[in-house]
């Protein structure tokens, strides 16, 4: 494992929020790594209308979500992989690809002022939005500038939160994105929003994020501040060649809504990992091996929902303040047995007809109800 900065974790570039069910997949929650406990959520229409989920209205014992310390998290992941038998090579920068005969067969690095290489039988590429990798291997990593999200965070101190509720704010108030608030204990919170780099209008991101935190916390500290961006498009056509696989943001794998992406790379990574050890075992790592790995991952639960929240992404994008509105009022007050996505989707469409071109017909309508009924 090559990492190009000379310590695990940082600088992190996170919201650092994840669902608890998708996480318990892969590891087993430590307080050493989680900052909050999170019991619920509310998102908050532009003119105030609240839509609150949370475990107690979705009748679940215990949290709903975590707000992670990402350097910790991340370090404890290396840990495990170093333990399990990884080697693990920081202030590494990889340079380029070793190719023979158009196949991937390993990288070349710069290490501490040394030019090395590294041969490998399997190649995976986890080097973010900014990738490099599948550029080398010819995989065209370009995103639309609609695609490709902008986002700012604060960590801020001595301000007022709930401290086991995250909130959400969309439509203007987030310059037509959204805007987030998730508290890490303490009167801390992570105070960020994001949007498609296509709605930035002339502006930075950093610029509507201090508009948001005048209004909503002038009095907060500014602990520390990220910028960046990622994707909010769906996932890569191909994340492929011969001798390699992209992973995570890499290959686009973040949710198009929310941009959260840890739990879709690890759920990417654990696909990947599979069929990199089958590659390795049967001798043959070109693209007819490795496109299981294609494959595997559209067809899993986290493949089918990237591909209809894009959808809907690209739908929500182009309302108005008023429709927002109306569509947060049309969920208030659901009961937790009409919580499942049937009954939401026809109070959306109930509330903006405009809904049903997110489903384009009714085949996709029930496409999605299969996908999201295998969710619950």
């Amino acid at each position: 494992m090559i990492e190009k900065r000379q310590e695990i974790g940082t600088p992190v570039r996170c919201a650092e929020g994840v669902l608890k069910s998708e996480l318990v997949k892969f590891v087993h929650p430590d307080r050493t790594w989680i900052s909050s406990y999170i019991q619920g959520y509310r998102i908050f229409a532009p003119d105030g209308t609240t839509l609150e989920v949370s475990s107690k209205t979705m009748g679940i014992e215990g949290e709903l979500a975590y707000i992670l310390e990402r350097k910790i998290f991340d370090r404890k992941l290396a840990k495990d992989a170093a333990r399990a038998g990884a080697d693990v090579l920081v202030r590494t920068r990889a340079t380029g690809l070793i190719m023979e005969d158009g196949v991937v067969k390993g990288v070349k690095i710069r290490r501490l002022g040394e030019n090395l290489e590294v041969r490998s039988k399997v190649v995976i590429g986890a080097d973010g939005v900014e990738s490099q990798v599948g550029r080398w291997a010819g995989i065209n990593t370009a995103l639309k500038l609609k695609d490709a999200g902008s986002g700012a965070q604060y960590l801020m101190a001595d301000i007022e939160v709930e401290e086991d509720f995250c909130d959400v704010y969309v439509g203007s108030q987030a310059a037509g994105g959204y805007a987030w608030v998730f508290p890490k204990g303490e009167k801390l919170a992570n105070v960020g929003v994001g949007m498609p780099a296509s709605m930035l209008g002339g502006r930075r991101a950093i610029e509507y994020l201090n508009m948001f935190v005048l209004k909503k916390f002038p009095e907060g500290q500014q602990l520390g501040v990220i910028m960046g961006s990622g994707p909010c498009s769906d996932a890569l056509k191909t994340a492929v060649s011969n001798g390699l696989m992209l992973v995570g943001d890499a290959a686009h794998h973040c949710d198009p809504l929310s941009g959260g992406g840890i739990t879709n790379a690890m759920e990417g990574g654990k696909i990947a990992g599979e069929v990199a050890s089958k590659a390795v075992q049967q001798r043959d790592a070109s693209v007819r091996v490795l496109k299981e790995y294609e494959y595997k991952r559209r067809g899993s639960l986290f493949g089918k929902l990237q591909k209809h929240n894009y959808r809907i992404k690209e739908f929500i994008v182009t309302l108005s303040d008023k429709e927002l509105n109306k569509l947060v009022r049309s969920l208030k007050g659901i009961k937790p047995r009409e919580i499942n996505y049937i009954s939401v989707a026809m109070r959306l469409i109930a509330a903006n007809p405009k809904v049903l071109f997110v489903m384009r017909d009714l085949a996709c309508l029930k496409e999605l109800a299969d996908v999201l009924m295998e969710k619950d």
